[in-house]
């Protein structure tokens, strides 16, 4: 049960890194989330973004938890063979090393000495390009790695290693030709691709785990993918990359999880002309995505045919109103909309924070209804 308990944590870690990674934080922030998140995940002390710097055949510790002050952005790391990350960086291949001070495969890097590391696990960062360097996390414990948090460390890795070339591109093409519009359109068509492959992968393994609560967490985490491709692929077919119909938007997520959710039919009302920054409807369509798994999930829970409605409309020419509505039994007496339990209900009042939004629950006979506004520009 505590293994199992663990593997639903790194699949929640990884849905979030996941929705950090394609929302658009900063590179550094990316990083850092990437290594406390990891860290977490695996109950490890330390963890650690690695950047290679081929000039000087070593690694710079980019980000990281656990480590003494002057580490993080200063300390470097040989990339040669003779060390677990140089051998990961080399080779493609995962290393796991559970007792450093028994390792025969390669030297123990001063940095582990000195923190008190008994075991380190390291993957490749690779993108389509050149690799930008190793995922390393680091523990004091005498417990083991073993090869699932291989699979967990390189789907963070992996996660990560899109970011990574997703800013390279961008800063290609902004170094290249100030934001083409061609260009700009076609890097959201690849990325919408990209997000669409994840997806399909996601969805894959969840039929085939064999496990009702981690094909739930993978179904979601799916869901949540599919809903930002949305975004790249209405940018990629409109001439305004900035900005975008909110209503079609969510008209196409509504879609796509009406087909997916098999015992709810959902219904979307929108209203035509709404248009606003495209990074603010990403959050915007996370919102409504979880809104709707959840109504579908507990709000009416094998019931054939429910109906869950969605609304967006306009009231004042600086808001947006987003309505959610099932017909299920209503929330349990205990529920908080202060302090949300699930990680669905936590995703959505992070977004609504971040849009400067609030939210209202409405009790209705029958049904509950959720109803978020948020300025349609960015709080100044």
């Amino acid at each position: 049960m505590a293994a199992l308990r663990q593997r639903v944590r790194q699949q929640e870690v990884l849905a979030s890194l996941g929705v950090t990674a394609l929302h658009g934080a900063s590179f550094d922030e990316l990083l850092q989330s990437t290594a406390r998140m990891v860290a977490q995940g695996l109950g490890a002390d330390f963890s650690k973004v690695l950047e290679y710097i081929p000039s000087e055949n070593r690694f710079l510790v980019r980000a990281g938890v656990g480590w003494e002050p002057g580490v993080v952005g200063v300390a470097t790391v040989g990339a040669d063979l003779a060390s677990p990350a140089g051998y990961a960086l080399r080779t493609g291949k995962p290393v796991i090393s559970n007792h450093l001070e028994n390792e025969e495969r390669f030297r123990t890097p001063e940095i582990l000495r000195q923190h008190g590391v008994h075991r380190a696990m390291n993957v490749i960062l690779q993108g389509e390009g050149r690799p930008f360097g190793v995922l390393e996390v680091d523990s004091r414990s005498d417990d083991e790695f073993l090869e699932q948090d291989i699979a967990f460390l390189q789907g963070a890795a992996n996660l990560l290693g899109m970011a990574i070339e997703r800013e390279r591109q961008e800063r290609s093409l902004r170094a290249a030709l100030d934001r083409h519009q061609i260009l700009l359109n076609e890097m959201n068509h690849r990325v919408k691709n990209s997000l669409m492959i994840v997806s399909s992968m996601l969805q894959l393994q969840a039929s085939e785990v064999g496990d009702p609560v981690l094909t739930q967490h993978l179904t979601e985490a799916a869901q949540r993918v599919t809903a930002i491709g949305q975004v790249h692929d209405q940018l990629s077919r409109g001439s305004d990359v900035e900005r975008l119909d909110i209503g079609r938007y969510i008209e196409s997520v509504c879609k796509n999880l009406d087909a997916s959710v098999a015992q709810c039919a959902v219904r979307c009302a929108t209203q035509p002309g709404i248009e606003i920054a495209s990074d603010r409807a990403i959050s915007t369509a996370l919102i409504v995505n979880e809104l709707i798994a959840n109504a579908a999930k507990y709000a009416s829970p094998g019931r054939a045919g429910a109906e869950i409605r969605v609304s967006i409309s306009a009231p004042d020419s600086d808001a947006l109103a987003i309505s959610v509505r099932d017909e299920g039994e209503g929330l349990p007496a205990e529920f908080d909309l202060a302090r949300p339990k699930g990680l669905g209900m936590r995703i959505v009042m992070a977004f609504v924070g971040q849009l400067g939004g609030t939210m209202a629950v409405h009790r209705h006979d029958p049904g509950t209804e959720f109803v978020v506004t948020i300025p349609r520009q960015a709080p100044r």
